[in-house]
This record gives structure tokens, sequence and C-alpha cells, in this order.
């Protein structure tokens, strides 16, 4: 059906209300050989030419079903469960949208609502806002909620151990509004953050310590002892975890720390082209008045029934601009639902199965490599799922040799980065690593 907005009179009295006699005349001060250029485009295709040229276009990209993948640093190839494209995918969820009266969306309310739960206990923690955009963001948006709660105080301190590009992202939201970033240097022997390096770095005016979990080198931080430092220079603790590390290790509200962030990415979702994917964010409910975002709580109606609404909704669509937390608009609802599929599936025991492949299967790639000569791992902290080590030959040329000779997807070279590894590779193994597919990269190593 055609799109026709206004009839031929409606389009008469608007060109008389402003006194012109034509569509033409309208746009005459656009010179006649703009207003309509021919266009070099080549000639239609039929339905049946489309699907073969997408088709041979979709053949050339490589895909994690033919090539083995051991490159993590933010974003990991997990197994994703039928499940969740198979619910996904139906209407209810597929198209449905918290309208500007939220409450008649129970269904979507109530999903949100799972979402929530189902995050803080994750994290250890009493509350988890609808969503973030993806795991930096969540990270910086924690970093303006503890400033607005230390209010008056106007650094955040960051491990250099935090992923570049999250702290990229965090800059980016911190400047031109009077914050200001200290970076804590992690420590060359243990490649973690240390308690020390934490206490030296912040002072009066720090709001708060961020750190990874495991960080981005992969080792896993004593989350404790650095909320525990943060806490005594009057700063907060803020922790961005791995997702799928919390089903084997402590949690960040167990240890201290006063917001927890993540990248759900790892809870089910494809890597796609690196997006979209969502942010989580939890804290506890002394401070849920600053938590950026929305939240979806269960109340009950006049008649005693159960019934989900709309709690909170801090954001600058819905309250006075400058009594707003965050610009960020609804949330990741799809990928949220997604996350949410996943977890119901999955369970708690489900979730520490994929967290304990990972962790076996990572480590027997550690061990694998440690047997190669002329290689060595410079960091001796204990790592979670990815680890560094230091190969003999620079990790660009070694990564370009593993995809043109076994089509294999290698690590991360850490020398594109300021952190002053180079020649250091990071690698990862998750559940999709079978032993055979590690023998085979450690084989290729060698060769």
């Amino acid at each position: 059906m055609r799109y026709t907005p206004h009839t031929e009179a409606e389009i008469a009295a608007m060109l008389d209300a402003i006194g012109v006699y034509s569509i033409d005349e309208l746009f005459a001060d656009v010179p006649r050989e703009h207003r309509f250029p021919r266009l070099d485009l080549p000639d239609g295709l039929s339905e049946q030419e489309v699907a073969a040229l997408f088709r041979d276009l979709a053949a050339r990209n490589g895909s994690m079903d033919a090539h083995s993948c051991f490159l993590g640093a933010g974003a990991y190839h997990h197994y994703t469960p039928a499940l969740i494209p198979h619910l996904l995918f139906r209407s209810e969820f597929y198209t449905a949208y918290t309208p500007y009266q939220p409450e008649v969306s129970q269904g979507t309310l109530q999903t949100i609502f799972e979402f929530q739960t189902m995050i803080a206990r994750l994290f250890g923690m009493e509350v988890a806002n609808a969503s973030m955009y993806d795991g930096s963001t969540a990270l910086a948006e924690a970093a303006l909620m503890a400033a607005r709660l230390r209010r008056g105080r106007g650094t955040i301190a960051v491990s250099e151990a935090v992923h570049p590009e999250y702290r990229e992202v965090l800059a980016t939201y911190l400047s031109g509004i009077g914050l200001r970033i200290v970076t804590i240097p992690f420590d060359r022997t243990t490649g973690r953050t240390e308690p020390e390096a934490v206490a030296a770095a912040i002072d009066s005016e720090t709001a708060a310590v961020l750190v990874q979990y495991p960080n981005f080198l992969g080792a896993i931080e004593p989350v404790a002892e650095l909320s525990e430092a943060a806490h005594a220079g009057g700063a907060l603790s803020v922790v961005s975890a791995d997702p799928v590390a919390q089903a084997m290790l402590r949690p960040p509200g167990e240890l201290g720390a006063d917001i927890a962030t993540a990248e759900g990415q790892p809870l089910g979702l494809p890597l796609f082209y690196g997006g979209p994917y969502v942010g989580l964010l939890a804290t506890s409910m002394r401070n849920v008045r600053q938590m950026p975002g929305r939240l979806a709580g269960l109340a009950q109606d006049a008649d005693g029934r159960r019934g989900f609404v709309l709690t909170l909704k801090p954001r600058e669509q819905d309250i006075r601009r400058e009594k707003a937390t965050s610009n960020i608009c609804t949330n990741e609802a799809l990928i949220a639902t997604a996350v949410t599929i996943y977890l119901a599936a999955l369970g708690p025991a489900g979730l520490r199965e994929v967290a304990d492949q990972c962790y076996h299967r990572s480590h027997h790639l550690a061990a694998r490599l440690a047997e190669l000569p002329g290689i060595d791992r410079p960091f001796t902290a204990p790592f979670f799922r990815e680890f560094v080590v230091r190969p003999p030959l620079p990790p660009a040329q070694l990564n370009r040799r593993l995809w043109e000779r076994e089509g294999i997807i290698g690590g991360l070279d850490l020398g594109r980065f300021d952190l002053g590894l180079e020649g250091c590779w990071l690698l990862t193994a998750t559940e999709m690593n079978s032993r055979a597919a590690i023998d085979r990269l450690v084989e290729a190593v060698a060769s």
C-alpha cells in the first residue's frame, strides 16, 4: 500500500497558506539539475536473485562453527542454547516495547523484573537495574553514580588493568563535567592491582576506585582487599565483573563492592559483529536513588492481585533533566530478555558447569603451552579463563600464520595497547574449545 499522507486538496491548501502556487515553485531555490539527479544504480533484481546475492556475500564471512577461536578480551564464544532464539523471536518479545503507560505491558515488566532479580543474585547485590547499553558504558555510568554518591569529590581512580577500551569510554563520559581520572598501575609481577597501589593513588578527592574482576589480563583481582583500601580513603568500590566467573568466584557484593557492572554478552549471546550487547549494573538499596536507567518492581493492586510496575524512572525523559541520573534511553530490552532466558534455562548449576569448563580448558591450554620451549607466562596471579603468554614470535605474526595455515583465530596482541606489554599474547578458552582444538592450536604454535 502506498503511503500518501496528504490529499491533493490538502497540499493545495498548505501551499496557499504560505503563498506558493506549486511544488516546483516551493523548491525553486534548488537548482533544477539537483532536484532529480540521475542515479547510477544497477538494474533491479528478483527476490530469488537478491537471496542468492546475499547468500554468496554471507559465505565470504568466517564462522565460529568453522574456525576455532581463542580470542576473548571482552567478547567470548559461548554456546547459545537453541531455546534462546526460539523464545526471543516470538512476537510477544520481539516486538514488545514498554509504552508510556508501561503497566499495561505486564509481560514486558515481568521479564525485566526477572532479569533484575537474577542479575542482583549473580553479583550478590540487593538490586539491579533494567540494563545498560554494554559493559563499558555500564562501568562509566557506575563512575558517574559514584560521583553523585560522593558529592564534592572530583576524582575517579581506575586500575590500569581495566580493559583499555572501557577506560577510553570512561574518559569520554567524564570529559567536560569536571571529573578527573587517576590511573592505578597494576603489578608487573602478579598482573593484578595491589591494595598498596590503591592506597597510594587515592586521596580525599577520590569518589570511587574502579577495578575489573577478573581483569583485562585475566588475573583474578583481590577485590575484598581493594574494596577495603577504597573504603579506607572514603571512596566507593566499583567492580566490573565477568558474569560467568561469578558462578565460580565469590561475587562482588560479598567482597565489599558498592556497585557491580558487567558485559552481559557471555550469558548466551553470540559474538555477532561486536554487538548489540547488554550492560549489567547492580548495587545496594541504600544507593538505589542514584542508580541510572530504570527499575521494574513487584506490587499489588487494590484487590491484592500481583502486578509489575515501573518503580524508579530517573531518566531525562521521565523527570527534570537536572535531576536525571542518566540520559540512557530505555534499556537493551531484547538482549536483556535473551540473558534472562539463558540464566533461567541453565540455572545456578548450569552456569557453574559453564564456568568449570572455562576454567579447566583455559588451564589445560596454559599447561600445554608451557610445555613448549620459548613460551612463558609473565604474570603469577591466578586466572579464570584468560591468561597472558609471551610467545617466541610476535603475536601479530603468529596470529596471521595460525589463520592462513590452520584457519585458527588466535589471541589478542597486547602490543596494540599502551600497557608496556609488547610481545605478549592474551588467550582464552571456553566450553566451545574442545581439548582436540586446544591440542591443535598448541601443535600449530610449535610448528
